[in-house]
């Protein structure tokens, strides 16, 4: 068995069944097995996903394991010879996967990499490569300070900020939303440290990987979506929790320095509180969104034809035609992802022409579309 993909779900039923078209499509000329460990899910995950996907693996919990636990409750039974730990509301284009496969392949020392991630409105996430926290980045971080100066060497390192987002790049810190290792770097560094419940096990894994002697490294293309919203709610329980992933980091790691970084990340808690309230009054002042009404609906025919009871314009693009074009044109469209409209094609497209208006994603044969405007706050899921 070459790959082992392994994804944990929680209440994304949606997303997941696309994430889980889009890996089967990667992964035609692979030797791979899919493992979905689902965390006690009350949604319609249990009902619906395993008759459309008898190729996948379900392991059904009952109860929340967390995401380390998770994806070691998975691995132990994995067989492949290197891993994927992928998150359910992330799109994987066709290349991806044999991207991965060749660059770790052609570099032994890579013990992992991670791939360029992209929200549902086409922008790139920082958080696709890191730089390990000490107190005074994790301190940057969490008063705001990293989004006011996203390019400063010392105060974005936790972005790595000052490094160019387009070019292969060996980094300390991968996210945990697309990680490929091979499974004897994952074994030599000991898997998942469970005392992570549900921030900073990515962070935890990938210094353990460097200390084992190996390097990750960071690549630009294809790049994959990440919703992320559907997974994280950025309030202040989220802050809560990943103080506590800092602190137990710190802790763990950084041994006598552990004082000093809990006092910065004090403070670094405190003025994110304080941000995040002034944040919650501006955001109650605001109208809400118009809802869209006529999507432009942009694809593959026999994605299209699935779309037809929503309303909107429909725009064919036929097999080799793409090239550069804009496939938004500035206006919400729907991606209908198919045989002559990949997902890598639209990928590259929303690259060199970020949209403008609403993104949304249908891949053909599943039951819906998809799509997040904004990676701090769940995303829209409308059946078909």
């Amino acid at each position: 068995m070459q790959l082992s993909v392994i994804i944990v779900n929680y209440n994304v039923c949606y997303f997941l069944e696309q994430c889980l078209r889009s890996v089967l499509r990667a992964s035609r000329d692979i030797s791979v097995e899919i493992m979905v460990v689902d965390n006690g899910s009350v949604d319609e995950s249990r009902n619906f996903l395993p008759e459309r996907f008898p190729e996948v693996r379900f392991i059904w919990t009952e109860s929340n394991l967390g995401f380390g636990k998770a994806n070691n409750l998975a691995l132990q039974q994995a067989k492949g010879e290197f891993i994927l730990l992928l998150n359910p509301d992330t799109l994987v284009p066709e290349n991806a996967l044999a991207t991965c496969l060749a660059f770790l392949e052609l570099h032994p020392e890579a013990g992992a990499v991670g791939m360029r991630m992209f929200d549902g409105r086409g922008r790139y996430l920082p958080e696709s490569r890191r730089g390990l926290p000490d107190g005074w980045t994790a301190f940057f971080k969490l008063s705001g300070l990293t989004s006011l100066f996203p390019h400063h060497k010392r105060i974005a390192r936790y972005y790595l900020g000052h490094l160019s987002s387009e070019a292969i790049q060996e980094v300390e810190v991968l996210a945990g939303a697309f990680m490929m290792l091979r499974r004897k770097v994952y074994e030599k560094a000991g898997g998942f440290d469970e005392a992570f419940f549900m921030y900073g096990e990515d962070i935890d894994l990938s210094y353990r990987i460097l200390k084992a002697g190996y390097k990750n490294y960071y690549l630009p293309s294809p790049g994959i979506i990440h919703f992320k919203g559907e997974s994280t709610t950025k309030d202040l329980r989220y802050t809560r929790h990943f103080y506590e992933a800092m602190l137990i980091f710190v802790r763990k790691h950084y041994g006598g320095g552990f004082r000093l970084g809990r006092l910065v990340m004090e403070l670094g808690i405190l003025l994110r509180g304080t941000i995040s309230w002034f944040q919650g009054l501006a955001w109650n002042k605001k109208r809400p969104g118009t809802t869209v009404v006529n999507w432009r609906k942009t694809g593959s025919p026999e994605s299209l034809a699935e779309l037809a009871g929503i309303p909107g314009e429909e725009i064919i693009w036929p097999t080799g035609r793409l090239g550069e074009a804009d496939v938004t044109a500035g206006k919400a469209t729907i991606l209908a992802v198919g045989q002559a409209f990949t997902l890598g094609s639209a990928l590259e497209s929303i690259r060199k022409h970020p949209p403008l208006a609403s993104l949304r994603f249908h891949l053909a044969g599943t039951a819906g579309v998809i799509g997040s405007d904004d990676p701090a706050s769940r995303g829209e899921v409308f059946l078909i």
